[in-house]
């Protein structure tokens, strides 16, 4: 039954975006497919309202951001969430949830297909937010130990594989050096690239950019966020903890397309995210303009280059 309906999904997906290559309509089809799959649950979500649900996701941390937790958080203010399971160190992103489990060690990528569960699920041109809800991080993890002279300005660096090849959306050395420079009289910069002992990784290989040592000699002025684990590491849960407390206390970010890029996007303010089009498919279904500011109605910048990401900086900070 469910690969007849796929098979039609994929039909009603042609014939409404025709103009969308071929491969990239199976997104769009299975974004249907699960949206149907709420229809399931209409009396325990809108009559019964007991307590039901539980959520289990060790897929990629992004898709985790843009979908699961909205997800999670929706059935929270319904009263319907009974539990949630992830990966390692992700107990502060479901802070509102009275039976979180741990209970994953890595992530899996492939984790996310054939996900039904939850209303949207992959790249879409548009989404459903009939059970899916802002979560308010910054408001719950708003706090007075990380501030500064100046606001602050947070850095999201990667630098790691993607799509199985070498890294394609980051800010290197040069790069790195005219942000700083152009950026550090007017905020508190803190520069954040989490080690692979940090986070729980996935297929992304995490590389060696050698930048941690180079900013402490060229940019002293500049915070390292693991320079603050290291500090408070006695107060704070995990390294995802820290990120949540210090990126509460922040309205301006420089982000790198995918899981980065969406965490810094849960935070209002405004997020320049670079993200080239020759990779990710956020490009083909203009999430930039959709999924991503939802998140916390945070003013979204979309730079295709390092060029654009400097004209945006110039131009907002």
């Amino acid at each position: 039954m469910q690969r007849l309906m796929l098979k039609f999904l994929y039909l009603v997906a042609s014939l409404s975006y025709p103009g969308i290559r071929r491969d990239l309509r199976y997104f769009i089809r299975d974004n249907y497919y699960s949206r149907l799959n709420q229809v399931r649950f209409i009396s325990q979500d809108y009559f019964t309202k007991k307590k039901y649900k539980i959520i289990d996701f060790h897929g990629e941390f992004d898709q985790e951001l843009r979908y699961v937790l909205p997800f999670a958080y929706w059935h929270y203010t319904n009263g319907t969430l009974k539990k949630t399971i992830s990966s390692t160190n992700t107990k502060a992103f479901y802070y509102f949830s009275e039976n979180h489990s741990e209970h994953y060690t890595e992530r899996v990528w492939q984790a996310g297909y054939g996900y039904y569960d939850v209303p949207n699920m992959t790249h879409s041109p548009t989404f459903s937010f009939t059970k899916w809800a802002q979560v308010p991080l910054k408001s719950h993890y708003k706090n007075d130990t990380f501030l500064f002279d100046r606001p602050i300005l947070i850095i999201a660096n990667k630098y790691n594989i993607e799509w199985d090849k070498p890294p394609v959306n980051f800010l290197d050395l040069a790069a790195l050096d005219r942000v700083v420079s152009a950026c550090k009289s007017n905020y508190q910069i803190i520069y954040n690239r989490p080690l692979s002992s940090q986070i729980v990784v996935d297929n992304s290989e995490i590389m060696d950019l050698n930048e941690h040592v180079w900013l402490r000699e060229n940019h002293p002025e500049v915070i390292l966020m693991n320079d603050l684990y290291e500090q408070h590491h006695n107060a704070v849960d995990n390294f995802n903890h820290l990120q949540l407390l210090v990126y509460a206390n922040c309205d301006r970010f420089i982000s790198m397309h995918g899981g980065t890029a969406a965490l810094a996007s849960y935070f209002g303010g405004i997020n320049i995210i670079l993200s080239h089009p020759s990779g990710g498919l956020e490009h083909h279904f203009d999430e930039y303009t959709t999924i991503f500011p939802a998140l916390s109605g945070a003013k979204i910048l979309h730079a295709k280059n390092t060029n654009e990401l400097f004209d945006y900086l110039s131009s907002y900070y």
